[in-house]
């Protein structure tokens, strides 16, 4: 192996070792603290830092993994915090409320009109607020959704609805609207669906 080969297959090992222990920044800081033009070679036949070369490169690449699987399942577990329980219990109240007696689509699609607008710069950024926000749903104008929390009334079907739209689920697109005798743009059940 000649020297420039070692010496690029040791600055990349040192450099996975780095971000492997540090995290994703850490890169930037391997490229500063170690950059490739300094490092030590390796003759061959030595050891590095008591394991070939090889060893350390499956080495630094299953730390690699682990840190990444790490931060991933971090990233998850945040996302599902944003959504709390009580997101999930109203979106479901509203979904009874508004698709109980529905298609299971229709429940879904209902729960995603709601998903849709958080989402929409046109509507509040949080599903209390798109719920809530003045004129919008029946029976959040009534107090009907309020009293259908109040008792849990919601069925499991209406909890699987809302969970599959909490997950990104839409079986009507980025419809933002539905209702009742308006014919156009995607139907199901009773409900019409459209942008």
């Amino acid at each position: 192996m000649k020297a420039k080969s070692r010496r690029i297959v040791t600055g990349a090992l040192a450099a996975c070792m780095i971000l492997a222990s540090g995290g994703p920044d850490s890169l930037a800081a391997a490229n500063t603290v170690l950059p490739l033009k300094d490092m030590v070679t390796v003759k061959e036949g030595q050891a590095l830092s008591g394991f070939d070369a090889g060893e350390g490169i499956s080495r630094s690449l299953e730390l690699l993994s682990r840190k990444q699987e790490e931060i991933r399942q971090q990233e998850e577990a945040a996302q599902e915090a944003a959504v709390s329980g009580s997101d999930t219990d109203l979106l479901a109240a509203l979904i009874y409320c508004e698709a109980g007696g529905e298609p299971y689509e229709g429940q879904v699609a209902v729960g995603a009109v709601v998903m849709n607008r958080v989402k929409s710069g046109s509507f509040p950024n949080s599903i209390s607020e798109v719920i809530y926000q003045s004129g919008q749903f029946g029976p959040a104008i009534t107090g009907k959704l309020d009293r259908v929390l109040a008792a849990g009334s919601a069925t499991e079907s209406c909890y699987q609805a809302a969970r599959e739209a909490l997950a990104g689920a839409s079986p009507v697109g980025d419809a933002l609207y539905f209702g009742d005798g308006q014919n156009y743009g995607i139907q199901i059940g009773g409900h019409w669906f459209h942008t």
